[in-house]
């Protein structure tokens, strides 16, 4: 190969590994095998292997069909060893296919092919005469190496399955190829011969060979643009080694390993993380999507920096994804509890992330404020959901309340709380009323509902009582040992349905927020489906003030103008319990949530 040429090869897998191959530590992991953020991935061997076998099956005694599997980007090294840029996970999953062939051929008994074994190993001996025994292929990103290796040796049984991404996913890869070989030939050694020699003669490659890393990262993204083959996570990564100089490779590998790391530790999308770090560092519109990310990256090297000091960026992005990964488990960009990152968790479950936005956003700003914007976003979410405001509609809304967020400080917090949150609950205050006083259990997602009661609940313990660990902790309210009581039960006995008079078994009204509180589980079993004016007995049990207040208020009263005392009397009461109550106490609830989310009451209409 000439100095500057470039040469493509149309090769057979038997050709293929005549040559020695190396994944260099920079690269991807391998991820075949394992489900990406759409729920796919997890078929990939499985895919590949099928559609191998469609083809060798079609073979007649005198003619089998070529199988191609894609192209594969190498760059030559000086101790006759192939850098593998693009197309690993094809090369490493036909190497493993190349190992579980011999292993299955092995416990069967009998000579093996005189080929196989030195398609998976041989020597080299290089100019000088040193003569060098190497596996075909040798990964080098962390702890996998090793592991690739026993596969390569024939010590798949002993092999360790537990660790990283990449030695699960070899394991889960090797472990479904023998699956397909035995499921498939069961056992016939003539059979998995026959498909051996079809796998090596007949599937395909196209190797593109370069004369520099910097050539064969530039084919690889050409091949792979727009996020064909792999997403833009992947391909930020190729783009910011394309722009390092080569002494810069070890630490940004590291970087980025790290940065990945804290995304992955938390079960995170990466892609969403990307997108979510853009929308909160510069001013996109909130209608980017993941698969345009690259994209605005190569059209905004000036912005970020990516193509001068792609080090530096990296270092950014990994800052990044350390507070959005504490974001996930409920705290600050510190790593310490924040009560309204953890409660917009109990409240929007694990798919609503997009107010990380502001959170990313947010990160400049001191604790105290920090946990204030957490407490508004609460607030503000709550608001969006229960009054059924679009996803597109509050994102739009997070993105531009994210950009005006960049420019905020503790001079002007205050009035961009009332420009942006404040503004948004009071414009959405008729529709929350609306809501709320239409609002159905059947109608909520059941975490979500939860949320709901237990936070009016731990607002009115908050008023009487003052703050306390086990208080401040919303999620000791949503935990398990409490139940959602329905006060007219479900399965409400004769006597309780008779009580509460007409309705008494309408789905409508016994599914009424307003027929909910909460209660501790251990009082909720004892008073089962029975009469209100025998639940109330134990209602007053309870050790939520607003549970014990239901039915009678006098009883709580401690003095005359004590905490406690103040929040009872500003709670209403319900001594007897029937359709007409339900409707009471659902405006009262209403009223409730207004003070609990921040949100201007709405006036009741006037009686005539």
């Amino acid at each position: 190969m000439t100095e500057q040429s470039i040469v493509s090869q149309d090769m057979t897998l038997k050709r293929l590994f005549q040559d020695f191959y190396r994944v260099p530590d920079y690269q991807r992991e391998y991820v075949w095998g394992e489900s990406d953020a759409k729920g796919e991935g997890g078929d990939q061997v499985n895919q590949f292997l099928a559609d191998i076998h469609a083809e060798f099956e079609a073979a007649t005694q005198h003619f089998a069909p070529e199988y191609f599997i894609g192209t594969i980007v190498v760059c030559a090294g000086d101790d006759q060893v192939f850098e593998l840029i693009d197309g690993q996970q094809r090369t490493t999953t036909s190497y493993l296919t190349l190992c579980a062939v011999r292993d299955a051929l092995q416990e069967i008994g009998g000579a093996l092919p005189d080929d196989l074994a030195s398609q998976i190993a041989a020597s080299s001996t290089d100019w000088q005469g040193v003569t060098t025994h190497r596996f075909r292929l040798d990964v080098q990103y962390d702890d996998a190496g090793g592991v690739l290796a026993e596969y390569a040796n024939g010590n798949a049984a002993q092999t360790v399955r537990d660790g990283s991404r990449s030695i699960r996913n070899l394991g889960g890869a090797y472990d479904t190829i023998r699956e397909f070989l035995s499921t498939t030939f069961e056992g016939d050694r003539a059979s998995i011969l026959r498909f051996y020699g079809y796998l090596t003669n007949k599937v395909k490659v196209i190797r593109i060979e370069t004369p520099t890393i910097a050539k064969a990262l530039k084919i690889f993204e050409t091949i792979n643009d727009r996020g064909v083959g792999l997403d833009a996570m992947d391909l930020l990564k190729n783009l910011l080694f394309m722009n390092a100089k080569g002494q810069e490779f070890a630490e940004l590998k590291s970087v980025w390993k790290s940065l990945t790391d804290e995304i992955y530790a938390v079960g995170e999308k990466p892609l969403r993380f990307l997108r979510y770090y853009l929308l909160a560092t510069f001013d996109l519109d909130s209608k980017i999507r993941e698969d345009g990310i690259y994209d605005w990256f190569q059209n905004n090297a000036g912005l970020t920096g990516h193509t001068t000091a792609p080090v530096a960026f990296a270092k950014r992005l990994r800052e990044a994804a350390k507070a959005y990964a504490h974001f996930s488990k409920g705290q600050n960009a510190a790593g310490t509890a924040e009560p309204g990152i953890e409660n917009t968790r109990l409240l929007g479950g694990q798919s609503i992330k997009q107010h990380f936005v502001l959170l990313l956003a947010a990160r400049h700003l001191p604790a105290a404020l920090f946990a204030r914007l957490a407490t508004e976003i609460e607030k503000t979410m709550f608001v969006w959901l229960i009054s059924g405001t679009p996803a597109k509609d509050y994102e739009r809304s997070i993105v531009d309340a994210a950009r005006k967020l960049r420019a905020v400080g503790p001079d002007n917090f205050d009035a961009f709380v009332a420009e942006t949150f404040a503004k948004e609950r009071a414009d959405l205050a008729r529709s929350f009323d609306r809501a709320m006083k239409g609002l159905r259990s059947y109608a909520v997602r059941q975490f979500r509902l939860r949320y709901l009661i237990a936070k009016i609940t731990q607002h009115i313990d908050l008023q009487a009582y003052g703050s306390s660990e086990s208080r401040d902790r919303l999620a000791d309210y949503t935990a398990g040992g409490n139940d959602i009581e329905h006060i007219l039960a479900d399965s409400a006995d004769a006597d309780a349905v008779e009580e509460f008079g007409d309705r008494g078994q309408d789905q409508e009204v016994i599914q009424s927020l307003g027929n909910l509180l909460l209660i501790e589980k251990s009082i909720n079993r004892s008073i089962s489906n029975r009469p209100y004016s025998e639940k109330i007995k134990s209602y007053g049990q309870s050790k939520f003030l607003l549970t014990r207040c239901q039915a009678d208020t006098d009883a709580q009263m401690v003095g005359v103008a004590d905490k406690i005392t103040k929040a009872v009397q500003a709670l209403d009461h319900w001594p007897s319990w029937s359709a007409a109550d339900v409707e009471s106490r659902q405006s009262f609830l209403t009223r409730l949530a207004c003070q609990v989310w921040d949100v201007p009451a709405v006036p009741e209409p006037k009686a005539n």
